[in-house]
């Protein structure tokens, strides 16, 4: 039965019967090492043989595991057997993977033997990523305090120049205040014109 499923799996994918769009698939990301569960709307409602199949580069397909409803135990595909948990209920088939490795990688999806035909319910792509090291979080913690520091002491400089410019522009009132005001009292020391005309070793008479 296994067997004849794969085939059949094989040859739809072969002649393009499995299309699969973007909207349709859901993208899983995980970290070198975790642990990640994908799953798989059950959509059988009698009892059939559900299993679970991996497509690599869009060309290389690998059964997973396989279970006869959701009662029986999980049997798994060659290269499968360590790492790899399947288990179902009434709504829900699932596929656990423990310790991820850059091979998970591909798309996962899982297929109901009904009527003679595999039905394929859902599709799901694993990404699995590189763990980052410690020296890497490292640096994200240096520059991000570096950063906060530098916008820290560009607001400090910004505000001394404005106080800068403000007391400038302060002082130059102050000594325009103070020009006017000289030019003011000078003008007020100044004699009038009459009495800087007359010359001091002239007597001068009023008559009527």
């Amino acid at each position: 039965m296994r067997s004849f499923t794969l085939i059949t799996a094989l040859i739809l994918c072969c002649i393009n019967w499995i299309s699969v769009s973007v909207s349709e698939t859901q993208t899983v990301e995980v970290q070198l090492g975790q642990e990640v569960t994908l799953l798989c709307p059950n959509i059988s409602k009698q009892e059939s043989v559900i299993e679970w199949f991996r497509l690599i580069n869009r060309t290389e397909v690998s059964c997973v595991s396989s279970m006869h409803w959701s009662n029986d135990k999980a049997s798994f595909c060659d290269g499968f057997q360590n790492r790899f948990e399947m288990s179902s209920n009434i709504t829900t088939v699932f596929l656990q993977i423990k310790q991820v490795d850059f091979s998970d990688s591909g798309l996962y999806f899982c297929g109901f033997y009904i009527y003679k035909h595999t039905v394929i319910s859902n599709t799901t792509h694993l990404n699995v990523q590189e763990t980052p090291d410690g020296i890497t979080n490292l640096m994200t913690v240096v520059l991000g305090g570096l950063t906060v520091f530098l916008t820290i002491v560009i607001i400090v400089l910004a505000v001394k120049i404005r106080k800068l410019q403000t007391g400038t522009n302060l002082g130059s009132d102050d000594l325009n205040y103070a020009a006017l005001s000289f030019q003011s009292k000078a003008k007020r020391k100044r004699r009038p014109p009459s009495e800087r005309e007359l010359e001091p070793n002239v007597v001068y008479a009023a008559t009527r």
